[in-house]
């Protein structure tokens, strides 16, 4: 099964670094290799997000994930979304934006010699923009996770509370709205204030649409049930397999937007990444490789991985650090419209919770086999 998940990401890294090597050569290649690296340690906690969704879709979609969602995340987010920003905010024809990120200035400079801003600079302007779309998202995905009322709690002092408040419709959109309003009063200058609120609006507005759109779908299905979780899927029985059922997978319409939630949802996590890269090196073509070919590749088999082996299921609170692990990389994006953080603290803090939650599961998982044990004991005792 290892093979056949990762095999063609391993192929496809060993042809991404080869095509760095020749293009830049060793340089190229080191830096190819860093990009990959630092985009697969830092986006477990988007692999089981994004396994949480995929085991609900149909083997069909499954396959449009690993396959056409690769090239729209290579070529879509990780070599055309910069460049689209750099066209639109900077006033640009898409030729001269790629002509302007195939030939930086040199040495560091923001600006060439007649004045015109860098590809950098351009893509660094816009960051408070993309940064509040995706916060937005992403802050919407991580209240409707903890302000559903849920059997299995893992932090369980503030999530059993929130589960309750929870029961007040539309709580998530309620406290979303008012962090934007406050990020948009307090974060960000007067002259870009419109342009942040209306960003993150539009990420609320199209997580709303993708998940409303999904959820109806789903429930649309014969045989479905009126009451099936949204896109943030919630937790199965403790040591029962993550496995849905035949009725409950997504086939059909339900399975395109689930499809269309997970990219829009790889989208939001990727943001950050590709402003990020910029630090390591500004060449869009070892960016795309790094990122897109050899990282995006390996998220997408891990969250494979991930569903085929049931591992949701068996570490019952790793989805749970995942969404608090995407809560903190919400907030992180938000303050960031105004403060830099760097990168590595973004991915850390992902890390800490995966590994928080796991660690937890693991624990969990011992005691209710030493439980079983010395019921299996008593009984064969009496």
């Amino acid at each position: 099964m290892i093979v056949r998940i990762f095999g063609l990401s391993a192929l496809v890294t060993l042809a991404a670094l080869l095509v760095a090597y020749l293009y830049q050569g060793w340089t190229g290649l080191a830096l190819c290799a860093i990009l990959g690296i630092l985009e697969v340690s830092l986006s477990f906690d988007n692999a089981v997000i994004n396994a949480t969704v995929l085991e609900r879709m149909s083997r069909f979609w499954q396959r449009m994930f690993l396959t056409v969602g690769v090239i729209i995340a290579v070529f879509g987010m990780r070599l055309l979304f910069p460049l689209a920003i750099v066209w639109i905010t900077g006033g640009l024809n898409p030729v001269e934006a790629f002509r302007l990120a195939m030939n930086p200035p040199a040495g560091d400079a923001e600006y060439f010699p007649d004045g015109t801003p860098s590809y950098e600079t351009i893509l660094l302007d816009a960051h408070p923009q993309i940064a509040a779309f995706g916060g937005m998202f992403l802050l919407l995905l991580f209240l409707n996770f903890v302000l559903s009322n849920r059997e299995i709690t893992w932090l369980s002092w503030i999530e059993k509370p929130l589960g309750r408040l929870g029961r007040l419709d539309q709580l998530s959109i309620v406290l979303a709205a008012v962090t934007l309003v406050v990020v948009g009063e307090y974060l960000v200058p007067d002259d870009g204030r419109a342009t942040v609120l209306i960003s993150g609006l539009l990420g609320m507005i199209t997580y709303i649409l993708v998940d409303g759109l999904s959820s109806l779908f789903e429930s649309e299905q014969p045989g479905s049930d009126d009451h099936l979780p949204s896109a943030e899927a919630t937790m199965a029985e403790a040591g029962s397999a993550r496995r849905p059922s035949p009725v409950t997978v997504a086939v059909g319409k339900a399975g395109f937007f689930l499809f269309l939630y997970l990219e829009v949802l790889d989208a939001s996590f990727s943001f950050d990444g590709v402003i990020g890269a910029f630090a390591i090196t500004p060449d869009p073509i070892i960016i795309a490789l790094g990122l897109g070919f050899i990282g995006a590749m390996f998220v997408r088999s891990i969250t494979i991985y991930l569903v085929r082996q049931g591992t949701l299921g068996q570490y019952r609170y790793l989805e749970h650090g995942a969404h608090w692990a995407i809560g903190a990389l919400a907030a992180i994006l938000l303050l960031s419209v105004h403060i830099h953080i760097n990168e590595v603290i973004t991915g850390l803090v992902g890390v800490a919770f995966i590994g928080a939650s796991l660690a937890s599961s693991v624990g969990a998982n011992r005691r209710d086999r030493r439980r079983n044990e010395r019921r299996t004991q008593v009984g064969v005792a009496h």
